[in-house]
């Protein structure tokens, strides 16, 4: 079932990031779609299909605070690939990811899954069916994986790339050449 929530996974596109979530005991992997535009009206809007809206602004708000990353002036749209609703809070880190990619216009890592759930103070939080989630995404040609610091994992069959702070999510996606 995975491969019909994923596309473009060979492209170079910001504004994407494969999210490894489970559906009860399922590990299911599902495109995050995010786009951060410039607005001109006093109040940007904020769309969001298949995911909490809630959430969206709790991320806006520590991306903002803790990484010093504003997004008030524009415009964010968030979408969950093929109509399928998240509601896992593990999709948090995929979530930021994909719409610091949009923003910088610098893509999430090609053939990577993202999970982690993020504090209000920017820490990245363990989540549960790590082993089950990594497992998926191997299976199905991932080869890295970006996971909170100190995930419980027995034996990975991808890379993994342990992130701790959401502020290291957004350096990923900061140009160095500017």
């Amino acid at each position: 079932p995975s491969s019909l929530f994923i596309s473009n996974q060979d492209k170079d596109v910001s504004g994407a990031s494969v999210f490894a979530g489970m559906e009860g005991t399922r590990p299911l992997l599902v495109e995050i779609q995010g786009l951060v535009a410039p607005s001109q009206q006093a109040t940007p809007r904020r769309a969001v299909v298949g995911w909490d809206s809630s959430r969206l602004a709790m991320i806006l708000a520590v991306l903002d605070a803790r990484c010093g990353l504003s997004l008030a002036g524009n415009e964010v749209y968030l979408n969950v690939a093929g109509g399928l609703r998240v509601h896992e809070p593990a999709a948090d880190l995929a979530v930021a990811a994909a719409l610091v990619s949009s923003i910088s216009d610098i893509p999430v890592p090609e053939k990577s899954i993202i999970f982690g759930e993020i504090g209000l103070s920017g820490e990245i939080r363990a989540v549960g069916q790590t082993d089950a989630r990594l497992k998926e995404a191997a299976k199905l040609g991932f080869e890295a994986a970006i996971i909170p610091l100190g995930s419980k994992i027995k034996d990975p069959a991808i890379k993994i790339i342990e992130v701790e702070h959401l502020s290291e999510i957004v350096s990923l996606f900061t140009r160095t050449d500017e």
